[in-house]
C-alpha cells in the first residue's frame, strides 16, 4: 500500500515536474541567449544571492512541518500556525541582510538592483514552501504538481512577451520570476484553506522550543546546501568575472535542471519512509525501490549529455562555446546526487537528520576547499570538478551512517542499480560512435533505444515494470 501512494504521488509530482522544467530550461535558453554571458552572469549571481538568503526565511521549519504532518495529520493546523508564526520575524530579517550584503560583497550595481527587485521572489516563495509542506504531510501531491507548472508557465509567458515586444530588461525578467512565485504563494494557501481553514494561516505568536530543536538539523543542513550550490558561482565571479559565470551557469542549468527529478520523487518519499520508520523491513523495501528509480532516470541522462555535450552548447550563442568541457565534467555530479537522495530522505525520516547535517556541513567544506584550489588552477572546469569531489563524498558518507539503518548491503545496491549505469556507458559510446553521421534528434532516439534495448538485456527493467507502470497509470 505504501509503495502503491508512494509511486502515484511521485508520478503526479514528477509529471508536473517535467513540464514545468521544460518550459523552464526552454525558457533559460533564450535568456541566456538574449542576455549574453555577462548579462546572463548577473541575472544568475542575483538570484543565487537572494536563493542562498532565503534559507534563513524557512529556518528548516517546513521539513519539520512535513514530517509531523505526515505523523499526525490531526495536529497539521497547530504545526503551521506555528511555523508561520516564525516566519513574522525571519521574513524582515532577511530583508534587511539582503539589503546590506550585496553591497559588501562588492556586487556590481547592477547585481544590487536585481536583488532589491527579487526580494518579492523570496518572500513569496518561502511561504508557498510551507503550505506545500503542508500538502506533502498530508500526502496530496498534485495540487503542488499543478501549482509549480503553472507558476512556470506564467513566468515564462510574460517573459517571451516582454523579449518580443523589445521591452526585456534585466530588472523586469526578475519581476516576471516573481509573477510565477506569487502565483505559487496564493494557489498553495487556498489549497490548505480547503483542507484546514483560514484560521490556519493566522500564525501563532508562540516561542516553541521543541519545534525550533527539531528545526535547527535541517536548517543547518539547508544553509550547506545553499552555500555549497552557489560558492563556485561566488569564487567565478570574484577571481575570472561576471561572464565566468554567465558560461558557468550554462553548464549548471543544463546539469542541475534535472535535479527536479528525485526532489520531485523526494516530495512523496519523505513521508511514506517517515510513516514506515519503525518497520525495517518495509524500509529496506521502500528505500531499494527508490534507489532503482533514481537510477532509472540518472543513467541515461548523465551518459546522454556526456556523449553530446559540444552539440548541446551548440545551440546557444557562440557566448557560451566554452561550455562544452565544464557541463562534460559537471554531469556527472547527478549520479551521487541522484543516488543521495533517498539516503538523506532514509535518515530524516528516521529522525537522523543530525547526521545528515554533518554530512553537508562536510560537503560545504570540500565544495569551498575544492572551489578555492581548482578554479584559479584550471578556470571555469575547475568548479565543475570541485563539485564531483563534494557529491562524491556526499553520498559516500551518506551511504555509511544510512545503510546500517535499514540492513542493506552495498551488493544489494548494485545489483538493484547496476545495470542501468553499465546500460547508460553502452548507450554513450553508442552514441560516440554515430553522432558524427547522423542528425542531433536521430542520434537522441539511437542513444534511448539502446539505453532500453540494454536495462531489458540486463534485466534491471523487466516486463513486470513495465505493467506496473501502465497499471499506475490507469489508477492515476
Amino acid at each position: 500500500m505504501a509503495g502503491s501512494k508512494l509511486a502515484k504521488n511521485t508520478l503526479f509530482l514528477t509529471a508536473a515536474s517535467i513540464g514545468q522544467k521544460c518550459i523552464a530550461f526552454a525558457y533559460f535558453a533564450v535568456l541566456a541567449n538574449f542576455l549574453g554571458s555577462s548579462g546572463n552572469g548577473a541575472y544568475f549571481l542575483a538570484l543565487g544571492l537572494v536563493t542562498t538568503i532565503g534559507v534563513f526565511d524557512d529556518i528548516g521549519l517546513t521539513s519539520v512541518l512535513t514530517r509531523e504532518v505526515a505523523r499526525t495529520p490531526g495536529e497539521a493546523t497547530r504545526w503551521l500556525r506555528s511555523v508561520l508564526g516564525y516566519k513574522v520575524f525571519t521574513i524582515p530579517l532577511s530583508i534587511i541582510v539582503l539589503f546590506v550584503l550585496p553591497g559588501l560583497l562588492g556586487y556590481s550595481h547592477e547585481v544590487q538592483g536585481l536583488v532589491m527587485v527579487a526580494l518579492g521572489i523570496m518572500m513569496a516563495d518561502t511561504l508557498s514552501l510551507t503550505f506545500y509542506g503542508v500538502l506533502r504531510g498530508l500526502q496530496t501531491l498534485q495540487y503542488e504538481s499543478l501549482g509549480i507548472f503553472t507558476g512556470q508557465l506564467l513566468s515564462t509567458l510574460l517573459g517571451g512577451l516582454l523579449i518580443v515586444t523589445h521591452q526585456a530588461t534585466l530588472t523586469s525578467l526578475v519581476v516576471a520570476l516573481t509573477l510565477g512565485s506569487c502565483f505559487n504563494l496564493f494557489f498553495g494557501a487556498w489549497q490548505v484553506v480547503r483542507r484546514l481553514g483560514l484560521g490556519a494561516l493566522r500564525p501563532s505568536i508562540k516561542i516553541d522550543a521543541v519545534l525550533l530543536r527539531m528545526a535547527l538539523p535541517f536548517f543547518l543542513s539547508a544553509v550547506f546546501v545553499k552555500v555549497y550550490s552557489y560558492f563556485d558561482s561566488f569564487v567565478l565571479n570574484a577571481v575570472i568575472g561576471q561572464a565566468a559565470v554567465g558560461v558557468y551557469s550554462v553548464a549548471y542549468k543544463l546539469t542541475y535542471a534535472f535535479q527536479f527529478l528525485p526532489l520531485a520523487f523526494v516530495g512523496a518519499l519523505y513521508p511514506t519512509m517517515s510513516a514506515a520508520a519503525e518497520n525495517t523491513a518495509e524500509l529496506k523495501k521502500i528505500f531499494l525501490e527508490a534507489e532503482w528509480y533514481v537510477s532509472f532516470l540518472a543513467a541515461p541522462i548523465v551518459f546522454g549529455i556526456w556523449a553530446l555535450a559540444p552539440e548541446i552548447i551548440g545551440h546557444f550563442s557562440p557566448d557560451y562555446k566554452t561550455a562544452v568541457v565544464p557541463l562534460s565534467v559537471l554531469v556527472f555530479v547527478l549520479i551521487p546526487i541522484f543516488l543521495d537522495f533517498p539516503v538523506g530522505s532514509l535518515l530524516n525520516a528516521t529522525r537522523r537528520q543530525n547526521i545528515k547535517t554533518a554530512i553537508m556541513g562536510g560537503v560545504m567544506v570540500v565544495s569551498a576547499v575544492a572551489n578555492l584550489l581548482l578554479i584559479p588552477i584550471l578556470g571555469i572546469p575547475g568548479a565543475s570538478v570541485a563539485a564531483l569531489c563534494a557529491f562524491v563524498f556526499m553520498f559516500s558518507a551518506g551511504w555509511y551512517f544510512a545503510a546500517p539503518v535499514a540492513s542493506i548491503k552495498f551488493s544489494e545496491l548494485v545489483r538493484k542499480v547496476g545495470g542501468f549505469y553499465a546500460s547508460g556507458l553502452v548507450m554513450a559510446l553508442v552514441v560516440f560512435a554515430v553522432k558524427s553521421k547522423l542528425p542531433f534528434a536521430v542520434s537522441l532516439v539511437v542513444g534511448a533505444t539502446v539505453y532500453a534495448v540494454c536495462i531489458f538485456v540486463t534485466k534491471t527493467f523487466t516486463v513486470d515494470h513495465l505493467r506496473s507502470f501502465r497499471s499506475l497509470l490507469r489508477r492515476a
